[in-house]
């Protein structure tokens, strides 16, 4: 059964919290990302790059190279962050947006590619081996 008075309340907080939201500044204005913050404010996470079983038959030179290759993606997009918010004329904002989202899109295609092979991998893994005569 749902409890009407609790729901009541939350309801009746939600504007105050969006008012008080609006009033704060630092709420409406964009900073450039520091830190992890930027790993979190684009909402990457567990589906960035490969996963743990991905990499757990890599080597550890395999690893390191894939996980450079996965830092400087990062930087990159750190980097563009921070023009985009930096930038004040729209029309080089909207082609740094562009630019970011064009690395974002070339990124996502590498990512489907790979997960696409380890699809082919293990499928050709799980078939039973035919015997010929």
């Amino acid at each position: 059964m749902i409890n009407y008075k609790s729901s009541a309340a939350l309801l009746l907080l939600l504007p105050v919290t969006l008012v008080s939201l609006a009033a704060d500044p630092k709420a409406t204005t964009p900073e450039p990302m520091q830190g992890m913050q930027m790993h979190q404010g684009m909402g990457m996470g567990m589906h960035q790059g490969m996963d743990v079983m991905d990499m757990m038959g890599m080597s550890e030179d395999q690893k390191d190279v894939h996980l450079r290759m996965l830092q400087e993606h990062h930087l990159q997009m750190h980097d563009l962050s921070n023009q985009i918010f930096a930038e004040k004329d729209p029309a080089k904002k909207e082609q740094l947006k562009k630019q970011q989202f064009e690395l974002m899109k070339a990124h996502h295609a590498q990512k489907m590619k790979h997960r696409q092979e380890m699809k082919q991998k293990h499928h050709k893994m799980m078939q039973p081996e035919t015997k010929t005569k």
